[in-house]
């Protein structure tokens, strides 16, 4: 075998030695990102903290109100009539603070999804909700104890429960109709908490 020859067969074998170093590089890298990537995940899940409240839907109860005017001003002349349609939705639910801090409730939200979009309103303050018993005495809502929005302070490890109402400017068709239901409970400085329903709407 010649001296050119024999240089020849050595390149080649240096190519081989070469591209099987690269190979074993790539894999090693390939390793090592899976791995890196993998501690970051079970860092961020480790560090990931639960919500700092649970809630739960306790009951509901929803009351349809329909108002017609007698089409008569105070001194007996004719005025066009106005009809009203509202819907009470009546909520009891639980709070409960997961947290080791307390917790202010700011507002809630009850957010109706009818056939021509999302519907919301705000829950009444315990005074106004109190009121709507003395002025709708035909109510079967129990009247329970408000859970009022600006007025509940919630201490670590605390559960309140209370009921809200809030009021829809909808016909009873258009509230039977809805395609969802959910409450957004808003605190201060911590993200709104969403809670959807388990429980069947009772209607008056």
């Amino acid at each position: 075998m010649s001296l050119l020859h024999q240089e020849d067969l050595d390149d080649a074998a240096k190519g081989e030695e070469l591209t099987k170093g690269t190979s074993h590089v790539v894999l090693a890298t390939i390793i090592a990102t899976v791995v890196v990537a993998a501690a970051i995940a079970i860092y961020m899940i480790a560090g990931e903290k639960p919500p700092a409240a649970t809630g739960e839907i306790v009951a509901i109860w929803a009351h349809p109100q329909h108002i017609e005017t007698s089409g008569l001003d105070a001194s007996g002349a004719p005025k066009p009539k106005e009809v009203v349609d509202e819907v009470f939705v009546f909520t009891q639910v639980k709070l409960h603070n997961q947290s080791d801090h307390p917790l202010f409730l700011q507002n809630v939200l009850t957010n109706a999804t009818l056939n021509d979009g999302v519907h919301s309103s705000y829950a009444a303050n315990k005074a106004d909700y109190d009121r709507m018993f003395i002025a709708y005495p035909g109510l079967t809502v129990p009247h329970g104890p408000a859970l009022s929005p600006l007025d509940t302070d919630i201490n670590p490890g605390q559960t309140v429960a209370g009921t809200i109402v809030s009021a829809f400017k909808v016909s009873k068709d258009q509230w039977d109709a809805r395609k969802k239901l959910d409450y957004t409970f808003a605190f201060r400085y911590q993200p709104n908490l969403v809670v959807t329903p388990h429980v069947a709407v009772t209607e008056q």
